[in-house]
């Protein structure tokens, strides 16, 4: 994780907090060296979404701290010849609420927005995915999905795909409660996705 070889010109890429250990876009750095390095499975975090309250400036932060790490992380690996095999996924485990949430009276700064489990939003890129196109659709106010939808399973079985591996493969037997075994997800696979 020494990242005091790195050039000059990889900090101007990931910007200057990636020299600072446990920044979002120090880990986004580190997740390229690994990459390069043959790890299978690199997982970052960034805690403090959920934003109950104060939301505009919480998201300012939010996205200040991942739109520089996320885009170096994805040109890195492009440069590098990495990213054609690597599956870079970005999301969280729900979406938001469109309306306010907070507050008795919210104001322009003073706001929030609930957790919201019938519509989220993921990015991928790599891994064979076919970049600029969006799937699945929203009502005129995000509440509920209207066409295409992407449920958690089908993701999941995407992702699996993507990476070279068929769900329906991918059986346990749990403890013998079942004459069938399990499947790790029973999701579709989102054949648009892909180039």
């Amino acid at each position: 994780m020494d990242l005091s070889h790195e050039p000059d010109s990889t900090f101007e890429l990931y910007g200057e907090e990636s020299r600072q250990a446990g920044t979002f876009a120090a880990c986004c750095l580190n997740a390229r060296r690994l990459a390069e390095r043959g790890v299978r499975n690199i997982q970052i975090f960034h805690r403090g979404w959920d934003a109950h309250g104060g939301l505009p400036r919480e998201h300012e932060n939010q996205c200040k701290d991942v739109d520089q790490g996320c885009a170096a992380l994805i040109t890195d690996l492009k440069q590098r010849g990495l990213l054609e095999d690597t599956l870079v996924i970005w999301g969280g485990e729900f979406g938001r609420t469109t309306f306010s949430q907070g507050a008795k009276a919210p104001t322009k700064e003073k706001y929030g927005r609930d957790h919201h489990g019938r519509v989220f939003s993921i990015w991928m890129a790599g891994g064979g995915v076919k970049g600029g196109q969006g799937i699945g659709r929203t009502d005129e106010i995000g509440y509920t999905v209207v066409s295409n939808p992407v449920s958690p399973n089908d993701l999941h079985a995407t992702m699996l795909c993507a990476i070279g591996l068929d769900a329906k493969q991918l059986v346990y037997n749990h403890h013998g409660l079942r004459e069938t075994p399990f499947g790790v997800t029973d999701g579709r696979i989102v054949h648009e996705v892909f180039a």
